[in-house]
């Protein structure tokens, strides 16, 4: 660029902007850096960002540069840095238009994200941190910025953390995550089905137990994708192997599964269950050396002096209340003790006193080389699920509770499809499960619980579960009011990468919160085969094209279909 580049800027901001001596004197060298010439000028400032004014001719020359960094600036989603005194401020591009009143003039407005200070030889941006201290004023020039400040702005402060993939738009800086920050305040991953979650989800959740191999995680996985990802670095358990005890429900989990009246007739049928269930719980000989319990209390019980206890009950004259309440009860019991389905829970042979033990194999207390357990509830029936999700969470909140003086081990609790427990108050139904994770998801960090949610409608969550998230990674989201919901919960600078939303590639996602430095796009990378998810879709063009044996499948579908239990 010759005059024509001077005329330009000048035109923005008068004979004499800011900086008007710099930016003649790299014209005048005729050395065509584009990192070091002005793409435009700012026009208007306020407390968050800014209104700015950019050079089409420049942003042209710019897309031609061989840094790829330098060939976004000036667009959307890209990052310009602007001098304020000795120091370089980093601002977000949010959108454009164009200037009515020049031809070759937009009109932009920019999110700040973070200073730093200048090194003297190279120009670059180095002890970058976020957060405003001094703003530019109107008049003040902006510039490129280049793929080595991005170095130094993504560059990891000494945190422990762990990469994911590629910081857009570069093509080799590592983008990271802090694990002490995204985990001290809870993340949540979101995107629409087929953009890659379950996948990404993974990957996270591999470099984490990478990172800290004597990790203690729990993931619950709903539709049994994840078992294949964690064969050979997790303990898979399911309704076969699961084994969990009944009586370690409290007792609003056991209305849940044995009361099936509602209204009125609901409050006479609990007050006979929390009855007979503490006069069951109390027969047992850890009971009586304990002196005081609750029916809350996980004190192994019978189920047959629970359902005799039920018996004596409604055999006597002076009860408050007709026999049908107990039968109901009773009637619920003996379904669930005949029903298959039901006995990785309700066997006979959980009756023993296994708790030590079940939350070692769950909260991998020792590990033995897996700190990840996978708890596969696809098996589970659909009645009782939210019920068993409840009390395994339960459990890790107890667990931390008992736990403040022996400074345990934290444990980081994943859910899967987090909408289906923690739902707005639009399709709350009261269950213990949403009121269990509501109460981790305020309260956790403080007793060393994290919470990670994952989730494909985020407009569904309980909004109070996702302001709690710290750290969060959004992936493509196509409904609106799934992006108006994550919007709202994004910090202000953010604002400009959340519009790219809906324009996001598979397994490309935007990160904001404390687990970065500052917001990023980032491409992941790819997962080996043998660690991804079984959640790849069927491809029906390949299937629907060869035939054979369809008979024998039928007949083995329906024999697994009739054992299921």
């Amino acid at each position: 660029m010759t005059d024509h580049g001077r005329q330009d800027f000048e035109r923005f901001t008068g004979p004499n902007p800011t900086g008007a001596e710099e930016v003649a004197s790299a014209y005048a060298t005729g050395a065509h850096d584009n990192s070091r010439l002005p793409i435009g000028v700012v026009l208007e400032i306020s407390g968050s960002g800014s209104q700015i004014a950019l050079d089409l001719q420049r942003i042209n020359e710019c897309m031609a540069d061989a840094d790829p960094s330098v060939q976004m600036a000036g667009q959307v989603g890209s990052q310009i840095k602007i001098r304020v005194g000795d120091s370089w401020l980093l601002a977000n591009v949010r959108d454009q238009r164009k200037d009515r009143r020049t031809d070759g003039g937009i009109i932009a407005h920019i999110d700040f994200l973070g200073e730093g200070g200048e090194e003297k030889l190279t120009g670059r941006i180095s002890g970058f941190r976020r957060g405003v201290t001094r703003y530019p004023i109107p008049g003040a020039m902006i510039y490129p910025a280049t793929t080595r400040d991005l170095e130094q702005i993504y560059a990891s402060d000494g945190r422990a953390s762990i990469t994911i993939g590629k910081v857009f738009p570069t093509k080799d800086i590592r983008a990271g995550l802090y694990i002490d920050a995204m985990l001290g305040k809870h993340f949540a991953l979101l995107g629409s089905t087929g953009t890659g979650k379950s996948t990404s989800a993974a990957l996270i959740l591999h470099r984490i137990c990478e990172a800290a191999p004597k990790g203690h995680i729990v993931m619950i996985d709903p539709h049994g994708e994840y078992s294949a990802a964690f064969r050979t670095t997790g303990q898979i358990l399911d309704v076969s192997n699961l084994q969990m005890p009944y009586w370690l429900m409290n007792f609003e989990e056991h209305c849940e599964v044995l009361l099936s009246s509602s209204g009125n007739e609901r409050q006479v049928d609990s007050d006979i269950l929390a009855k007979c269930l503490l006069a069951a719980r109390s027969k047992n000989r850890l009971a009586q050396t304990m002196g005081k319990i609750t029916v809350d209390s996980p004190i192994p019980y019978l189920l047959s002096d629970f359902g005799n206890i039920l018996q004596d009950e409604m055999g006597k004259l002076d009860k408050a209340t007709s026999s049908a309440p107990y039968m109901r009860i009773k009637g619920k019991l003996d379904e669930i003790k005949a029903d298959p389905r039901y006995q990785f829970m309700f066997s006979g042979m959980l009756v023993g006193d296994t708790m030590v033990d079940f939350i070692g194999k769950i909260f991998r207390m020792p590990g033995h080389g897996r700190p990840i357990s996978i708890i596969d509830v696809s098996g589970v029936p659909s009645d009782i699920t939210s019920t068993v999700v409840a009390v395994l969470s339960r459990l890790v909140f107890d667990f931390a509770i008992w736990g403040r003086e022996e400074k345990t081990r934290p444990v980081l609790l994943v859910c899967e499809e987090a909408h289906r427990y923690v739902p707005n108050e639009k399709n709350a139904d009261g269950s213990s499960v949403g009121k269990i994770l509501s109460r981790i998801a305020k309260e956790g960090r403080k007793y060393g619980i994290s919470l990670g949610l994952i989730t494909q409608r985020p407009s569904d969550l309980a909004e109070g579960v996702l302001s709690q998230c710290g750290t969060i990674i959004a992936m493509r989201l196509n409904n609106d009011r799934d992006q108006a919901f994550v919007r709202s919960a994004m910090p202000e600078g953010a604002r400009g990468f959340l519009d790219s939303i809906p324009a996001l590639r598979n397994r490309e996602c935007i990160i904001c919160g404390e687990g970065v430095a500052i917001p990023i796009r980032v491409s992941f990378d790819n997962l080996e085969e043998h660690k991804r998810p079984a959640s790849e879709d069927p491809s029906f063009a390949e299937l629907w094209s060869t035939d054979g044996g369809e008979e024998e499948l039928v007949e083995r579908v329906v024999m697994r279909w009739r054992s299921q239990g």
